[in-house]
This record gives structure tokens, C-alpha cells and sequence, in this order.
């Protein structure tokens, strides 16, 4: 493999259509990985979570020239105050987080990598600090053979629940599988919302709608949240308003909407990508937490998802009690900090 260090916006933008057709044949395929994804990352650094960073993207390709392993990092402080190659889309808006290449390149890709970051070309780190990945992550293993073979050290550290579920493609099967109570709940929370006495529906965004007036409703019933509300800075609006409209220009948005009476009661951020749901935000407006919107947007959601055959609905971070009261399955993602 012939490695290549990207360092400029311009390099990383160039790589875009090659970038996203590895992605779709990587071991770990997220959403999170791609281009437009990370380009509007680094455009905001995270919407301000990082003060500054220099970019330090490491490509591979094979002698034929073909684009066969991307690790995207960035050099910055970490919370440890170390130098550190962190992933990019680190920490608190990417819940999924890996290098990218194919399972049979993935073994020599990592080892190259890390042969290169032990070398006098590479920057001065201290922590290789990688937060985000699955528990699953094939990478994992990888790493922890090719760091002992350096003589360093790899710590895993368990960060977040990431509940999910797996879908039967059918509505009717998914309500049975799950708890009876549940079940009921579902359906009577559903029902008084269709029985209610002025107009409740539910409607996903499309193409043909004003994306930037819909952003607007969905960060204003985010911002009821008091957390919400404190975590959406002007940094972070932007950096929302520039992942979303990234995501729609790439076929793979799914923001979605419940109204009571014209009024825009909750509202879902979600990624519809690689057949299966991922659920980034959602907001309530609580003038009408009487008709429970959170609860019947989702089970529409759900039933919407079986319906059109995908195969799982992931909630990604966070243990919220009602991800597994709707059938979540869990898992966690880690940290994995390599030191020398």
C-alpha cells in the first residue's frame, strides 16, 4: 500500500467520489463517514466543539492506483490535553466513528497506518484518541495486535448504550415482538391521536418542500428542550443546518414531523441510509405533550421503516428508557486511546 497525508480542504474535497464508494464497501458503513458528512464537520469543527485542529487525513491505495483505506484525523488537543490524531466527527455529534476500508484491506491497512505514525513523517502526538467506534468494530482486534507488535499501549474504554432495533419488515410482527404492555400503549397512543378532535398527521420532508423553513421548525421545537436549547449555540446551528442540507442533497434525509391542528408538535432528525434508520434528534413542543407526539411520531416512523423494508431502526447514543420499551436491542461504542 502507498500511503498518502491529506492536509488541505481542497485535497479532501477532490476525494469525495472516491471516498464515498470505498465507504459503501467498508467493514464499518456509517453515516457518519461520509464525505459530506465530515466536510461539513470540519467546516465548524464539530459546530465548536474543538477550538482549532490541523488536518491530517491518512489514505492508502494499492499499485493499480485504486483508493483502498482512509483514516480521517485531525490533530488538536485532546480533553486530556494531550497532542493527539483524533477520528474526525469526534466526540459529541457523530455517534459512529471508524477508519474506512474493506474487511480484506482493513488488517494491512491498519498496520501500515500505524508503521507510518511511528515514523519521523508523522506529527508529534501523544495519544492516538479514537472515540465512537462499535464495540463490534473489526477495527478493534486490528489495533490491538498491531499495538502490541509496536510495544505501546491500547486502552478500551465502554462509552454509550446505543440500543437498535431489528426490523421484521412487517408492523404487525414488530408489535408482537415486543412487551404487551408496550404493545397496547403503542396503539392507544396512536389511536387517540387519530381520534382526536382536531387534525393530527404526521408528514416526512421531501425534496419539493423549503428545507430551510423546515430546519427552522425542527430547531425551534428542539430548542423547548432546556438542554436542547443550551446545547444549540450559533456554531452548532450551523453546523445542524449544513449536515442536513448535506444529507438531503445525498438522497439519505428523513426529517419528519407530527401536527396537532397546523402546529408543529415533535419532530424527528434521522438518517435514512444503507437501508436502516438512524436516529440523530428530535424535539417536542410541550404545549402538546397531552396527544404524546414524541411517542406517536415514532411508532409512524417505525411502522413506516417496516413497511418499506428497512432492516433496522438505530437510536445510536443514549439509554433513554423508551428505546427499549419500543424494543431496543443494545450496544455500546467505545474509546480507543493508543499511547507509546
Amino acid at each position: 500500500m502507498r500511503l498518502h497525508i491529506v492536509r488541505s480542504v481542497e485535497d479532501f474535497d477532490s476525494l469525495a467520489e472516491e471516498w464515498n464508494n470505498l465507504l459503501s464497501q467498508s467493514a464499518s458503513h456509517v453515516p457518519f463517514l461520509r464525505h459530506e458528512y465530515l466536510a461539513t464537520w470540519w467546516r465548524t469543527l464539530g459546530g465548536g466543539e474543538w477550538p482549532d485542529g490541523e488536518l491530517y487525513i491518512v489514505t492508502a491505495r494499492h499499485a493499480d492506483g485504486a483508493l483502498c483505506g482512509i483514516t480521517p484525523l485531525f490533530l488538536t488537543k485532546n480533553l486530556d490535553g494531550e497532542a493527539a490524531l483524533m477520528l474526525l466527527g469526534s466526540i459529541e455529534i457523530s455517534d459512529y466513528l471508524d477508519v474506512i476500508a474493506r474487511p480484506e484491506d482493513l488488517p494491512s491497512f491498519v498496520n501500515t497506518l500505524l508503521e507510518h505514525l511511528a515514523s519521523p513523517e508523522a506529527p508529534a502526538w501523544q495519544a492516538l484518541d479514537w472515540y465512537n467506534l462499535l464495540e463490534s468494530s473489526p477495527t478493534l482486534p486490528v489495533l490491538k495486535s498491531a499495538v502490541s507488535r509496536l510495544g505501546w499501549q491500547l486502552n478500551v474504554e465502554r462509552l454509550h448504550h446505543c440500543p437498535f432495533i431489528p426490523l421484521p419488515g412487517d408492523w404487525e410482527i414488530y408489535l408482537a415482538g415486543i412487551d404487551k404492555k408496550q404493545r397496547h400503549e403503542i396503539r392507544r397512543k396512536i389511536r387517540r391521536a387519530e381520534n382526536a378532535d382536531i387534525p393530527v398527521r404526521w408528514r416526512i420532508v421531501t425534496q419539493e418542500d423549503n428545507l430551510d423553513a423546515e430546519i427552522d421548525a425542527f430547531l425551534d421545537v428542539m430548542g423547548q428542550d432546556p438542554q436542547k436549547q443550551a446545547f444549540l449555540t450559533d456554531a452548532m446551528r450551523l453546523q445542524m443546518r449544513l449536515a442536513i442540507k448535506a444529507a438531503q442533497r445525498a438522497g439519505w434525509l428523513q426529517l419528519s414531523f407530527l401536527e396537532v391542528d397546523g402546529d408543529i408538535a415533535a419532530g424527528y432528525l434521522n438518517f435514512d441510509y444503507a437501508n436502516r434508520i438512524w436516529v440523530y434528534n428530535s424535539g417536542i413542543n410541550f404545549e402538546y405533550s397531552s396527544y404524546s407526539p414524541g411517542w406517536v411520531l415514532l411508532g409512524y416512523l417505525l411502522q413506516w421503516a417496516n413497511e418499506q423494508q428497512r432492516g433496522a431502526f438505530d437510536f445510536m447514543r443514549g439509554d433513554e428508557d423508551y428505546k427499549y420499551r419500543f424494543g431496543g436491542v443494545d450496544r455500546f461504542v467505545v474509546r480507543a486511546k493508543i499511547t507509546r
